[in-house]
């Protein structure tokens, strides 16, 4: 069979989106919701971390056991699910730094080794770590797991930027946003690793959204704007479906070189 009509079949299966400039903008919005709605459930209603933790990882299970379910790549249901990991992720790092007091130092070294161990079983399982297309439930499965460790990692690094080296919102969010831009430069002209640099730019992308729903939400003295986390949440999520909206659109769209 040609191997570019292979390519384009496992193309036509795949579950997940296509990594576009498109994806990158939707991951940073997504990682702002994230944010604003984690902080939403366990601070402003006032549930805590435990609840929180468990109220987030119930839905998640559910919207997952639907993405993993489905036929195809569902654009909405994509990114609820994205959206779901990384409010799950905010709970995470919340849990293991305020409930647990591991700090954030120690729960990123505990978050990186298990987004490692989840890429190693994936290697091991299915035999490469293609992020697109990803067609069959085992590669996803491995996907999602990543996926869930890298947003939980992304919030623990972004809380210790600000928390323990000092950093305002704003610095932290140009700290992660010079790392993405180095990433960015590494994959176009460099023939560094594309998985690797995919999942660095993942991760990164997280702290840059994180920082960016704390400058919105937090009180003007610790360097916010103070809005309210429901409101930037809906500000957020209406952003992010008209990126969604424009990118199915776009005419001739292209996606970025895969990661193989």
């Amino acid at each position: 069979m040609n191997r570019n009509y292979a390519a384009e079949q496992s193309a036509a299966y795949s579950k997940v989106a296509e990594v576009t400039i498109f994806f990158w903008i939707m991951k940073v919005l997504a990682t702002t919701l994230g944010e604003t709605a984690g902080d939403f459930i366990s601070m402003s209603l006032g549930l805590g971390y435990y609840v929180g933790l468990a109220i987030t990882f119930g839905i998640l299970s559910i919207i997952l056991w639907a993405q993993i379910g489905s036929k195809g790549y569902q654009p909405a249901l994509f990114w609820t699910a994205i959206i779901a990991t990384t409010t799950a992720g905010t709970e995470i790092s919340d849990f293991m730094d305020r409930s647990l007091g591991l700090g954030y130092f120690a729960g990123s070294i505990i978050l990186v080794t298990g987004l490692a161990l989840s890429l190693a079983v994936w290697y091991a399982r299915v035999g490469n770590l293609r992020v697109y297309p990803i067609a069959t439930p085992s590669a996803e499965i491995m996907f999602w797991i990543a996926v869930l460790f890298s947003n939980s990692l992304g919030t623990a690094f972004g809380d210790y930027l600000v928390d323990n080296v000092g950093l305002s919102f704003i610095q932290g969010a140009l700290v992660t946003a010079a790392i993405i831009v180095a990433v960015a430069a590494l994959h176009f002209f460099t023939r560094m690793n594309d998985v690797l640099l995919f999942w660095i730019a993942f991760v990164f992308t997280r702290p840059f959204g994180a920082t960016f729903g704390d400058f919105l939400t937090k009180p003007i003295d610790a360097g916010g704007l103070s809005l309210p986390r429901e409101y930037a949440s809906l500000v957020t999520l209406v952003l992010l479906l008209t990126v969604l909206y424009v990118s199915l659109r776009w005419p001739g769209r292209k996606s970025l070189p895969r990661s193989e």
